[in-house]
């Protein structure tokens, strides 16, 4: 073998080397924003039971004052044993009928003027505002992540790695920011 054919084949591994490390970079960059999306997703689910935690016992509170429908503590409790195992699609459905309950109890705690000045149900409504704060940062964490790896597997040449993975693209979380109704109330 004459020096040329060496040098020709260096640089051929040497290419081929580059080429690797560089899919494999595409690749961990990809499990890392995968991983810290479901890190993200798993503080939300918390801090959404936090928050259903919380609503159910201002429903406690409430009720001595109302007569406050049974369905919704039904409702609560399903919502709580469902946020375990819901996903980024489901957790939308979740902090959408959430929402809808605080809403409620916010009216209830309106329609007593007695019962918004009580100490208890003041806690816990300054409580479950900490809790939604918390859920908006997370949610924006992980729609960021969303983002890049989204991004990631439809940009070129990061989408052929993507492609190879089998890597799927991550659904936003759309939760609304604020009610945008009254919320209806029936005794």
């Amino acid at each position: 073998m004459d020096i040329l054919t060496l040098v020709l084949i260096a640089v051929i591994v040497i290419v081929v080397l580059a080429l690797i490390g560089w899919i494999v970079s595409i690749y961990n960059r990809f499990m890392s924003l995968k991983n810290s999306a479901e890190a993200t997703i798993g503080q939300i689910r918390v801090a959404m039971k936090k928050r259903l935690d919380q609503i159910e016992q201002l429903l406690g509170a409430v009720r001595s004052y109302a007569a406050f429908e049974k369905e919704t503590l039904t409702q609560v409790t399903e919502m709580r044993a469902n946020v375990a195992k819901a996903g980024p699609g489901d957790l939308n459905e979740v902090e959408r009928q959430s929402r809808s309950i605080f809403g409620r109890l916010l009216a209830v705690a309106e329609a007593y003027p007695d019962l918004k000045t009580q100490a208890t149900v003041s806690d816990l409504m300054s409580s479950i505002k900490s809790i939604e704060d918390e859920i908006a940062r997370q949610r924006y964490t992980y729609n960021n992540i969303a983002q890049q790896l989204n991004t990631m597997t439809e940009t070129i040449p990061s989408n052929i790695v993507a492609s190879l993975i089998h890597m799927q693209k991550l659904d936003y979380l759309e939760f609304e920011e604020e009610i945008q109704r009254a919320p209806k109330i029936e005794f």
